[in-house]
């Protein structure tokens, strides 16, 4: 399956989707990108889903959207999916650390595999990796760069 790239204020992401359902919103410099490629399955793109990805995308960027309201279906394993889940749970302008998201996810002392997870996220943005920090409440890495997390943070406050 092809992706639409979407220009964002701070970098290129690439988006797909089928059947009603967004399956990529993926930074093109990320360095899991080419894999996250290898795991989109062969459906038509739903292009309409494209366009409402797009336009809330828009909102987003310049401040006028909070929460997203597109189906989203990343490919991944059922422990992915449940720390993607809880991602999204996360409200816009928070953030939350490694360590509390693997509580939350109910393994207290799994905090690398947690990270695993929300770095392998290949629905960024809509599933928000963006807002996990580091116990200490430093940034720490992004598929995206620090420089988009930094800028994201900051969009939210």
């Amino acid at each position: 399956m092809d992706t639409i790239e979407y220009h964002s204020p701070c970098g290129i992401l690439h988006l797909a989707a089928t059947d009603g359902k967004l399956l990529m919103c993926d930074w093109a410099d990320s360095p899991r990108h080419r894999r996250n490629l290898g795991q989109l399955n062969q459906g038509e793109m739903d292009y309409d889903v494209i366009s409402c990805a797009e336009t809330q995308l828009d909102e987003y960027f310049s401040g006028r959207r909070h929460r997203f309201d597109i189906e989203v279906s990343p490919a991944g394993t059922p422990f992915r999916r449940r720390v993607w889940e809880c991602l999204a749970e996360i409200p816009f302008g928070g953030t939350m650390t490694y360590k509390k998201l693997a509580e939350i996810v109910g393994i207290p002392d799994g905090a690398r595999a947690v990270a695993g997870a929300v770095a392998a996220n290949p629905v960024s943005i809509f599933i928000p990796c963006h807002r996990i920090i580091g116990t200490g409440g430093e940034l720490t890495g992004y598929a995206g760069g620090m420089a988009a997390k930094r800028f994201l943070l900051e969009l939210e406050k």
